[in-house]
């Protein structure tokens, strides 16, 4: 573990760790990064006869970052003897570990791809596959929503109480502290203050409760190489109690159209997706959850993934992201706006 992107993780502590574990045997060979970026850092590897994915936090570890890898943990092993196709965690470790001073965990690998990175042969020529596969992502968060979050020991992991009424302040209040960063001229989205106003005045009276995964699309899946299912969902980090049809509402806008097919990489430039109107029928064929609404949960979905992008912006602004980046990310969140504008007529 010599490469720049592998020296966070000490190999002899790690397979030291590893016996007192019985994983393996012998030594630590063939570690490479899985991913790239600022975000967690994830190494593959193998000892002995076995592959093994780890995961930890990034090089220079956040005020937050051990208590949300905590967080991420938990609900991995909650949910472990449920039908979500999820991470399968074989180990973990606090930040006393042999993690270089961050949570971490060892997972199985999933044989699987991300299919905003590259189609296989076979989904990359078969339009009726990608159809499957969007259909198949809707059925992976039904079931994951059909999760008893009590009967699995997640009954005290977000406050459902007051979850949608807290919705729009706490994103205005985000994208009000943009405001902080020199340079960024302040948000150039339109028909913010309507929208906001529109979900105020509109938002569900009721809700049941449920898993939220707080970050469902499509580059959070990882699809099985022979067809069109989903082999997991991964990033777990933004996970709560709440109202799981944000979830469907994040799915429905992040869907590849237009001209943010490009965010969905590969498989948005491929097509032959399913409609916004089949991905909630195959999902309420699933639930007995109340989809009246479901327009709200969209305009939700777009306001709060408009401001969250718009972060990347207004950091660009700064100097402190890509301008490139930023600038695609504003045209992104502009769009997102309009979509939401759009909808609320």
């Amino acid at each position: 573990m010599t490469d720049p992107a592998t020296d966070v993780v000490d190999p002899s502590a790690l397979a030291a760790w590893m016996d007192d574990r019985s994983l393996g045997t012998g030594p630590i060979v063939d570690v490479e990064p899985v991913g790239g970026g600022t975000q967690n850092v994830m190494l593959r590897y193998r000892r002995g006869d076995d592959a093994y994915v780890l995961r930890r936090g990034p090089r220079h570890l956040r005020p937050r970052t051990n208590d949300v890898l905590r967080r991420e943990i938990r609900v991995l092993e909650a949910l472990a003897d449920t039908d979500v196709p999820c991470p399968r965690i074989l180990a973990s470790a606090d930040e006393d570990g042999p993690f270089g001073g961050s949570v971490g965990y060892l997972m199985a690998p999933i044989d699987g791809f991300n299919p905003t990175v590259a189609l296989p042969d076979l989904h990359a020529g078969d339009a009726t596959v990608r159809h499957r596969m969007g259909l198949e992502a809707a059925d992976a968060l039904a079931t994951l929503h059909a999760v008893d979050h009590d009967a699995v020991g997640l009954g005290d992991l977000g406050r459902p109480d007051g979850f949608l009424e807290r919705q729009v302040p706490r994103w205005l209040g985000e994208l009000e502290g943009y405001g902080r960063l020199d340079g960024y001229p302040g948000p150039d989205l339109p028909g913010l203050d309507d929208v906001a106003a529109w979900l105020d005045e509109h938002r569900p009276a009721t809700f049941v409760p449920g898993i939220v995964h707080g970050d469902y699309h499509l580059a959070n899946l990882m699809f099985a190489p022979d067809g069109p299912r989903v082999a997991a969902i991964v990033d777990w980090e933004m996970c709560t109690v709440g109202d799981p049809l944000l979830d469907l509402g994040w799915l429905l806008a992040t869907r590849p159209d237009g001209r943010t097919a490009g965010v969905a990489g590969a498989i948005g430039q491929a097509g032959g997706l399913p409609s916004a109107d089949e991905l909630v029928a195959r999902y309420a064929a699933a639930t007995k959850r109340d989809l009246t609404a479901i327009d709200w949960y969209v305009v939700l979905a777009c306001f709060k993934l408009g401001i969250v992008i718009e972060g990347t912006h207004a950091r660009a602004c700064a100097g402190k992201a890509p301008k490139a980046t930023g600038d695609f990310l504003h045209a992104v969140a502009v769009d997102l706006f309009e979509r939401a504008g759009e909808m609320i007529g």
